[in-house]
């Protein structure tokens, strides 16, 4: 595990990025494609120097079917960092839908994992009255840390599943009892401040088959993020957000001493900044707003961008974020978190690009309608969605399925062709966002049908998973 040092806790540079990444581990669906085949944990090589290069080297099948992996961390944390008794070995794949969690070694043989332990549905249900698994977090105390988004009947509730670090075994809830927020989805915690945060998609009644509008405006979906006392596991603070529909990804700043951090607001396509304010409490505000496009041949006059994943650079300095319909990814430098300044721009697909079903008959920000994205000789389905930047901040990997109910919906071609995993290079020094051609790893060739490759996660850690204490 030598990804980082880390901990470093009297040091200003509070990280120092390992080695080039050489492997990624991502989750793979077949659940809605119609093959009747279970999800994967993929492991893709990504060292330019392999003969193996941008390919898929292994695949670890589930034993069930339609669990609907999504998200992934780990067993043990990063702050445990040099301590010989702790080894980031195991990683923890909850499904979406399925409510199971599998426990996957990935240290035994890193390049070819397997599976350690399978935590059944019922025993979620049981013990925590929660289901509908999403962000896996370890926890300095040993245990690992997971959301949820329902109760075992699909309705919302956003609690929290404790697991033993060790064992694996199911201990119950984080939150007290009756005390889960509304809804659930990501979440993220500072405990030198004794805080949480945690976001709000929606019940899972109403996300699982596909996006109806209606229930925006039945206020179905989450508008707010809760904050929570890290030491008495209760909510502190609800804040709502400013003109923010569906906060999906939060983030504080890596720096363990900050009091601040982003959340993506998916539908109103917003970034807002979370903070402490001088009184003590809690607060937002809007930082980046990417405008709707007015269109003509999709489901809705006005489509907008839906930000459905950010992450930081583990330095700080540079925020990204990805439009999943618009089909660009942004860099924006964030030296000043009051006022991010874009720094790069890219295209890489989506659902405004010539010569599609969907014309733009306004556009705030472009003009002209992009040109499809074609790599290696493959027209590139969907749009970007799960984003991981490299340790050193040099390479930004992307996939393009989203949740496959929804790629159904509004990317009916992922299913027929699968998705895509691509590289961006990043310029550090000024800003600036490049595609890499000689890069493509085209899940349409799976050898049991096209698959949906989701989130993105390295051996020993990366700018989603790791929390300095």
């Amino acid at each position: 595990m030598a990804a980082f040092a880390r901990c470093c806790i009297t040091q200003p540079a509070f990280y120092f990025p390992g080695p080039r990444e050489e492997i990624v581990y991502l989750p793979c669906i077949y659940r809605n494609t119609g093959i009747e085949a279970p999800d994967y944990l993929a492991t893709v090589d990504v060292d330019p120097k392999s003969p193996h290069y941008s390919q898929v080297i292994h695949r670890l099948p589930m034993p069930h079917l339609k669990d609907e992996l999504h998200h992934s961390g780990w067993n043990t944390c990063s702050s445990c960092f040099g301590d010989s008794t702790k080894s980031r070995d195991k990683l923890i794949l909850p499904s979406i839908i399925s409510s199971r969690i599998y426990v996957v070694d990935v240290g035994s043989e890193p390049r070819a994992p397997k599976l350690h332990k399978v935590i059944e549905p019922n025993e979620i249900h049981a013990k925590c009255n929660l289901g509908n698994l999403h962000t896996s977090h370890c926890l300095a105390s040993g245990e690992v840390m997971i959301s949820s988004l329902g109760d075992p009947q699909g309705n919302g509730k956003g609690g929290f599943v404790l697991l033993d670090g060790e064992t694996f075994e199911v201990k119950g809830t984080w939150e007290k009892p009756g005390g889960e927020a509304p809804m659930g989805y990501d979440f993220w915690y500072q405990p030198r401040h004794n805080i949480m945060v945690s976001t709000e998609w929606a019940a899972p009644n109403v996300f699982k088959d596909g996006f109806n509008p209606a229930h925006v405006e039945a206020g179905l979906y989450g508008s707010h993020i809760h904050v929570w006392d890290w030491q008495r596991h209760e909510i502190i603070q609800t804040l709502q957000m400013k003109d923010g529909l569906i906060p999906l990804e939060i983030r504080f700043l890596h720096d363990p001493d900050a009091t601040q951090g982003f959340v993506g607001c998916a539908l109103s396509s917003n970034i807002q900044r979370f903070y402490k304010n001088e009184g003590g409490t809690w607060s937002v505000e809007k930082v980046i707003q990417v405008p709707s496009k007015k269109v003509k041949g999709w489901m809705l006059p006005e489509m907008p961008g839906l930000i459905t994943d950010i992450l930081l650079s583990l330095d700080d300095r540079f925020l990204y974020f990805s439009n999943w319909l618009h089909g660009d990814i942004r860099q924006y430098d964030i030296s000043n978190p009051k006022k991010p300044r874009l720094t790069g721009q890219i295209f890489l697909g989506g659902s405004i690009v010539k010569g599609g079903s969907v014309q733009v008959l306004e556009d705030q920000e472009l003009t002209c309608q992009p040109e499809p994205l074609v790599v290696k000789g493959k027209r590139v389905p969907g749009g970007p969605q799960m984003i991981q930047l490299s340790l050193d901040g040099k390479r930004l990997y992307v996939t393009t399925s989203l949740y496959s109910a929804w790629d159904k919906q509004f990317y009916p071609n992922l299913i027929r062709e699968g998705s895509v995993m691509l590289q961006i290079d990043v310029d550090t020094a000024n800003g600036g966002l490049k595609l890499n051609p000689n890069f493509l790893v085209d899940f349409g060739k799976e050898p049991l049908g096209p698959a949906l490759a989701h989130e993105l996660r390295y051996p020993g850690g990366d700018c989603s998973s790791d929390i300095w204490i």
